[in-house]
Formats: structure tokens, C-alpha cells, sequence
């Protein structure tokens, strides 16, 4: 009788503690989110030729693991934002290198040397990872200091191009920096060559700074001084780009943020920019859209915003690529809309290849509950780079890239 009665009692205990209010949402949000983590655990989608897949999959097989974003994280919106104001920030210790350009400007360089590299001990063969970062940002953006950490635990020197009045430097000419113009990529590139000829040199642009480097790469083909290139969030039609980051919410979340950080940028450089421009004109800028149109598309020499978008926009010019590109894309990006992914055109590349996540957000990819360190953005950059600079030969031969271009070729070509 006393057995019978203590399990009552237990039953009665156990039935008052799950039934009480807070038990209930506990348990029914953990399934919520287990539940909703799951059906986002998914594979991401390798759009590229037979021998390219191939050598990803044997040298990087991040593309064929599953992508778990942090279960919280609901949708691109949330990821981004997350990342931006939670992700940690390596410390790198920089050298800075000012190099001037054919018009009298000045670009800054933000140099890690890496000089205590085991795997490369000899400079001037180090490989040479070349970092572009996005629309306003430098060197000292988290996803750049990882992308650091990631090349130089694994031996490599890294060299960050801050676009012209961003790195900290004044502006010596009227010039700034726009998506469609290459011509301070290939200063850059002769120069990181002409120190290090022997070195091979791969291209990492993300956002803005990816469209820089594939429209470089269409533009020098065989010449452009790099191995290969990987992007990570490019918008690839930068008129469908803006039409998705003027919806309401994406205006209030991103747009309306980074336009103010376009007019400080105009702001700080204002006493010689008036030269060429209407500042207060421009200042009055609400979008990304307008202020391209008052300010980039002017300085630029093209007749409308549309034009300028037009010629930014990358997709229809990666047939004109020659090196091993590797580009990450989120479907929920809300900076890089879907529809606009140049999936036949990669599926027709032997070179090209999109790597597709269903979420992911605008250059934050998250992983695990706490957010902070290494996910899988940086985990597939660490790889691929990692894949080119070792296995220089192989990834050729995948990508039919029949002859590496001599030094002395490499920066042929205007400036």
C-alpha cells in the first residue's frame, strides 16, 4: 500500500511540473526549434562542371556537409543583423602601406607578412591571399579578420585593399571607388606582384568588394595576376539588388544604415570632393539607389544610376573569366536576391562554381547557438584557399586552365 501510494504521489508531482505554464512554452519552443533547425539543416546546392565538383568535394568537403544555421536565426534579416553586431573579431596586427595611383590618388594596404610561417618560410614565395571588403567597409570588419586568421594559420600572407578614403587615408584626387571601375585593382595587383613575382596571388572579395573582383577577372582574363578567387555574398544585378534593399523592411534594417555610412564617407572628404560634386545635394541622399545615382554614376561618367548598375552587375560577364572562382550565395540573402543567381551561366563554366545555402543572410552564414567565432563562411574560405595554393596543378586541370600567365604578362594591360 505505501509502494502504491508513493508512485501517486510521484505521478501527481511529475503531472503539477509539467503542467505548469512556464514548462509548457519551455518545452514548446525547444520543439519549435528543433524542429525548425532541422528543416533547415540542409545540404548547400555546388552548381559547377563535373571535374570542378570533384576536386571540391576531395579538397573541400565543407560543400557536401550539411549547413546548420543557428536555430534562433530566423531568416536572412535576423542572420545578418546577428552577425554584424555579435560575431567576435580576431586580433590582427597590421602594417600599412600607402601606394599612390596614375592619377595622383593614394590606396591603402593593410598588410599581415606572417613571417613566423612554417609552411612557407621563404618570402617571396608565400602565397598571397588579396582581401577586397564590402561597400564601407576596411580591414578591420569581423568577417576581414577572420578571413585573416583563416590564410594566415595556414602559412599564407594576407593584404587587405581598403577602396580609396575608406582605409583611414585622405583623399588625394576626387576619385573614390564604384563596383564597375577595376583600375585600383589592378594597380594593387602590379604591385603586390612586382614585390612578390614568385608568389601566387588568390582574390577574395565579398559583397561590393566580390563584384570589384569579378568584373576585374572578366576584364584581364588570362592577365590578372591571381591564381584564382573566391566570393562571398555578391549581388550579381545590382538593379535587383537595390529593388530588394528598398522593400520597407530591408530599407530600415540595412539600406537607410549604410547610405548614412556612404554620406560620412562624403562628409570627411567633403573639401575636395566639392570640386566634382553637389555635396549637400548628395547628403541628402535617403538610399543606396539615390545616392549612387547623385554621387557614384556622376563621378564615374555614366549618364544614370541605371547605367552604372548595368555595368557593375557580374553575372554576365563570368564567361570571360579564365581562374578557378568559387562564390557563396545565400537564398535569403536580403542584399542579393535569388532570382538573379547566374545558375545556367555557371552550370556552362568549366571554371565557375556556386556554392547555394537556402539561409545564410548577407555575409554571415551562422552557426551554433552562441554565434561569436568560426562558421561556415570562414570554415569553406580556410578550405578552398587552402585547395588552390596546394594543389596548384590539380585545380588547373579541373577548371581547364592550360597555362599559368608569366609574371611579365601579368600586368600588361591600362591602367
Amino acid at each position: 500500500m505505501k509502494a502504491g501510494s508513493r508512485s501517486v504521489e510521484l505521478w501527481r508531482t511529475y503531472w503539477e511540473f509539467v503542467s505548469r505554464p512556464y514548462t509548457v512554452l519551455v518545452c514548446s519552443l525547444t520543439a519549435t526549434l528543433y524542429c525548425l533547425w532541422g528543416r533547415k539543416c540542409q545540404t548547400p546546392v555546388l552548381i559547377c562542371s563535373e571535374a570542378f565538383g570533384a576536386f571540391l568535394h576531395k579538397h573541400c568537403p565543407v560543400v557536401a556537409e550539411h549547413f546548420s544555421p543557428t536555430p534562433w536565426c530566423w531568416g536572412g534579416r535576423l542572420q545578418t543583423l546577428v552577425c554584424a553586431l555579435l560575431k567576435s573579431k580576431p586580433p590582427v596586427s597590421y602594417r600599412n602601406e600607402l601606394i599612390r595611383t596614375i592619377d595622383g590618388g593614394q590606396i591603402s594596404l593593410d598588410w599581415v607578412d606572417n613571417h613566423t610561417s612554417d609552411t612557407y618560410p621563404q618570402s617571396c614565395t608565400r602565397p598571397i591571399v588579396l582581401i577586397l571588403p564590402g561597400l564601407t567597409g576596411n580591414s578591420q570588419q569581423s568577417y576581414v579578420l577572420h578571413a585573416v586568421s583563416q590564410a594566415t594559420r595556414r602559412g599564407y600572407r594576407c593584404v587587405v585593399f581598403n577602396n580609396r578614403g575608406v582605409g583611414g587615408e585622405e583623399l588625394l584626387t576626387p576619385v573614390t571607388y564604384c563596383a564597375a571601375n577595376t583600375s585600383d585593382l589592378e594597380r594593387v595587383v602590379q604591385h603586390v606582384k612586382g614585390l612578390y613575382p614568385q608568389a601566387p596571388v588568390l582574390g577574395a572579395g565579398v559583397s561590393l568588394g566580390g563584384m570589384i573582383l569579378l568584373n576585374y577577372l572578366a576584364c584581364k582574363q588570362t592577365k590578372s595576376g591571381m591564381v584564382a578567387g573566391i566570393t562571398i555574398s555578391v549581388a550579381w544585378d545590382a538593379l535587383r539588388s537595390s529593388d530588394s534593399m528598398e522593400e520597407p523592411l530591408n530599407w530600415l534594417l540595412f539600406n537607410k544604415h549604410l547610405t548614412n555610412g556612404l554620406r560620412q564617407k562624403v562628409t570627411r572628404h567633403r573639401k575636395i570632393l566639392e570640386k566634382v560634386v553637389d555635396v549637400d545635394y548628395v547628403l541628402k541622399a535617403r538610399t543606396i539607389r539615390e545616392f549612387d545615382e547623385r554621387f557614384t554614376s556622376h563621378l564615374f561618367g555614366y549618364k544614370s544610376c541605371v547605367d552604372y548598375y548595368r555595368d557593375a552587375s557580374p553575372a554576365k560577364k563570368l564567361p570571360h573569366t579564365s581562374v578557378p572562382i568559387l562564390c557563396l550565395n545565400a537564398a535569403d540573402d536580403p542584399f542579393s536576391p535569388q532570382s538573379a543567381f547566374p545558375v545556367s551561366i555557371a552550370k556552362a563554366l568549366p571554371n565557375v562554381a556556386l556554392l547555394l545555402t537556402a539561409h545564410g543572410g548577407h555575409i554571415a552564414f551562422l552557426q551554433g547557438l552562441f554565434p561569436r567565432g568560426e562558421s561556415y563562411m570562414e570554415r569553406l574560405f580556410g578550405q578552398f584557399v587552402q585547395a588552390v595554393f596546394e594543389h596548384p596543378r590539380d585545380i588547373k586541370r579541373a577548371c581547364g586552365v592550360k597555362k599559368h600567365e608569366p609574371s611579365k604578362d601579368q600586368s600588361d594591360g591600362k591602367e
